[in-house]
């Protein structure tokens, strides 16, 4: 018997081999979807990159930078509950 046909999406998002795609993938997506979590920082930070499940933001000033390390747990959480599943585990302004 012929084993069922698969789609490039099913292999890509079931083959232990795409490990690495499947986890760019997220982080670009944490990246390229931080405006519409948080539109209101939208003018004062920016997403430079994710990496090990760390969020590396860029914040305009020093001010900001402290009171967004106050909310860092709310950020992560809000993240984390836009994309339904532990994406972020820390976040590190520069």
């Amino acid at each position: 018997m012929r084993e069922k046909i698969k789609s490039v999406f099913d292999v890509i998002n079931e083959e232990k081999d795409f490990e690495k795609l499947r986890s760019a993938a997220k982080n670009y997506g944490v990246i390229e979807r931080f405006g519409d979590i948080f539109p209101e920082l939208a003018k004062i930070t920016k997403p430079v990159k994710v990496d090990k499940k760390v969020l590396y933001l860029n914040v305009e000033n020093s001010v900001w930078r402290s009171e967004l390390n106050l909310r860092r747990n709310l950020i992560i959480e809000k993240i984390n509950s836009f994309f339904k599943e532990e994406i972020i585990k820390s976040v590190k302004f520069i």
